[in-house]
């Protein structure tokens, strides 16, 4: 009766915070109740899946879930494609109830406001028989639907009524607490309130200019119920209601991966979530649908209740622009790594909001295009140059740079400048791997070149039996080949130097001589002059010597990357040794030709002599042009 005096006198500013929350509370049961609706008729249509269970949303709503659910459970397809469940003409005349509950609180503020949304309402229940034991589907959609057409629908109504009590709750917050706007608390809410805002001011920084994480907190009953806009999209909001130690969660959003994406960031406390669910609200997102994810939470202490609040708080941040920054990161890596990227981002305190103000994608691309240009193309998975794992710690760079450089005033530059030298070392690095495949084609020339060298020896001490080096020479050489195919393979997914390429070629051409030096060796006579075995002794071990200098060099080129002076200088050292074995070699083979065709010698002995020579300094001529390659990859890297 005083409310109504009240409101009779004009004064309903003395009532409208009470009149908002029990608007609000209205809401919540409003879109419980359509969400039913939805369900009976789904579950009318398709028996044979289980309905839905709504029983969490009806706690949050303050709705007997007994009668919810006997009402889904029991819905049935009628004639005429009417649908029957047991409390349906109760429900439909309980939604009328709060919808008009909400128009009151609006119409207290805002006269047109409210006459206007009195006769939308009228209206709507003129046309459908909400009071009756049965609806045809098409009355659910009419009912439950936000169209682009432009048509009303009672969700179209309630959205709207919605937006204006939130916005009435900002006004008739009597406190702010902790940031929050806050009505009808009290005294044991602040300390509940002070958790969440202490999560959500920990990060709230991390969004940067971006709107969004408006708290609004209003004692409702016994329940403490605490909104957070999140941002600026309509359909994505936040939902806590703390009944004791209780919490229940209501998270709704239009990207059903960023929902799975928030609750899995909570994993720290055991909620027990409902299945992400659709709801149908076109106009509110692609595909005319939005996901509604609960979550309850039974905590045994205070402590452990409000560890969950400031964890929920300070997570929210995380969920602005999440699908925006996946997109950006999904050009440069697949889906599942980009949301890694983003959950080890919001896990470490550092977010995306940065990278997306800073460029996103396109920072990436001008720092590759800097750093390695002809080597990554823009919107390049690059996985396939640096690796799937380098491609991740990579991303992570970039995005905590990006936040460090707009927490402290440095511009973007500085970020890319920053991102360059990180991927420059990555791909030196990726270099060094392949290098390292290039090593194992040198040990295997190694191994052949020793052959041979057991082969001259066996004629110095006169052994009759062949020891199997040309087989075992041939074997080698077929997994070198091998080896350098799977070297060129990753080299073109890599986009290697060509340097490194002539490498590979070299190193098969240099195999390819010694293990023609070994078939040759098995060819000469047993019997030998010791003055013919002295050249091919040298040959031999200075084969054996430039294959053992070469990897050297590589291996120490391959350490370039960690920035060691040292590494340099023994790559240099290598490749001058290279040179040295090249000259000797040239000298031991004219050496072997002389005595070979100035001796008395048999055709068959001075041929074998001569081509033996022949094939082992052709191999120190390669293992020469490999020490030139060294070099000039080695000045390449000290002029960067």
């Amino acid at each position: 009766m005083k409310s109504r005096i009240v409101e009779q006198l004009g004064q309903t500013d003395i009532i409208l915070p009470d009149l908002v929350a029990q608007g609000l509370r209205a809401n919540d049961r409003a879109k419980l109740r359509m969400s039913a609706l939805q369900a009976a008729m789904q579950h009318a249509h398709h028996r044979d899946v289980p309905a839905a269970d709504l029983s969490a949303e009806c706690r949050s709503a303050g709705v007997d879930a007994v009668a919810i659910q006997a009402l889904v459970s029991g819905a049935r397809s009628g004639a005429g494609g009417m649908i029957e469940a047991p409390g349906l003409g109760r429900l439909g005349e309980a939604l009328t109830e709060d919808v008009a509950t909400m128009i009151k609180a609006v119409h207290a503020a805002d006269g047109s406001l409210g006459k206007a949304a009195e006769a939308r309402l009228a209206a709507i229940t003129a046309a459908l028989p909400l009071g009756q034991g049965e609806l045809a589907d098409s009355d659910v959609a009419r009912l439950t639907a936000v169209g682009d057409d432009g048509a009303d629908s009672l969700h179209r109504l309630v959205m709207d009524l919605h937006k204006a009590l939130n916005g009435l709750a900002v006004q008739c917050a009597d406190e702010v607490v902790a940031g929050a706007h806050t009505y009808g608390l009290v005294p044991d809410d602040k300390p509940i309130i002070a958790a969440f805002m202490g999560g959500l001011e920990r990060t709230r920084a991390l969004k940067f200019d971006h709107p969004g994480l408006d708290t609004t907190v209003i004692r409702a009953g016994s329940r403490l119920v605490i909104q957070n806009d999140i941002g600026t999209t309509d359909a994505h909001v936040l939902l806590v209601s703390v009944e004791g130690l209780d919490v229940t969660i209501t998270h709704t959003d239009v990207h059903q991966p960023r929902a799975q994406f928030f609750v899995n960031l909570l994993d720290a406390f055991p909620v027990h979530w409902s299945g992400i669910r659709e709801q149908k609200a076109a106009g509110l997102a692609k595909g005319a649908a939005f996901y509604l994810v609960t979550g309850r939470y039974q905590a045994e202490t205070a402590e452990r209740r409000n560890g969950l609040l400031e964890a929920v708080g300070a997570n929210l941040v995380f969920l602005i622009d999440w699908n925006k920054a996946r997109k950006a990161l999904r050009k440069l890596m697949s889906n599942g790594d980009a949301v890694r990227v983003l959950a080890f981002a919001a896990r470490s305190g550092i977010g995306h909001r940065a990278f997306l103000e800073l460029g996103g994608a396109d920072l990436v691309a001008l720092a590759i295009r800097h750093a390695a240009p002809g080597r990554i193309g823009f919107g390049e998975d690059l996985g396939s140059v640096l690796g799937r794992e380098a491609t991740r710690e990579f991303l992570q760079t970039a995005l905590r740079l990006a936040t460090e450089a707009l927490r402290h005033g440095r511009s973007a530059r500085s970020v890319r400048d920053a991102l360059e030298a990180d991927l420059v070392r990555r791909v030196e690095r990726n270099e060094s791997a392949l290098l390292a495949i290039i090593v194992r084609q040198l040990g295997l020339a190694r191994d052949i070149a020793a052959g041979v060298a057991v082969e001259v020896a066996d004629r110095q001490f006169h052994r009759s039996d062949t020891s199997g080096n040309a087989l075992r020479a041939k074997h080698i050489e077929e997994k070198a080949d091998a080896i350098a195919v799977e070297a060129r393979s990753a080299m073109a997914r890599t986009h290697a130097s060509p340097v490194i390429l002539n490498l590979v070629d070299t190193v098969e051409s240099t195999i390819d001589e010694l293990e023609q030096a070994a078939f040759l060796a098995s060819l000469v006579p047993r019997e030998l002059d010791p003055a013919l075995l002295a050249p091919l002794r040298e040959l031999a071990a200075t084969a054996i010597a430039g294959t053992e200098a070469a990897i050297c060099g590589v291996e120490a080129a391959a350490g370039l990357a960690d920035g060691e002076s040292a590494d340099s200088d023994d790559a240099l050292a290598a490749t001058g040794r290279l040179v040295d074995l090249e000259h000797a070699a040239d000298i031991a083979e004219r050496a072997a030709t002389s005595l070979a065709l100035m001796g008395d010698f048999d055709c068959k002995t001075a041929l074998s002599v001569i081509e033996l020579a022949r094939a082992l300094e052709r191999a120190t001529d390669l293992l020469a042009a490999i020490g030139h390659q060294l070099h000039a990859h080695v000045m390449a890297d000290l002029s960067n």
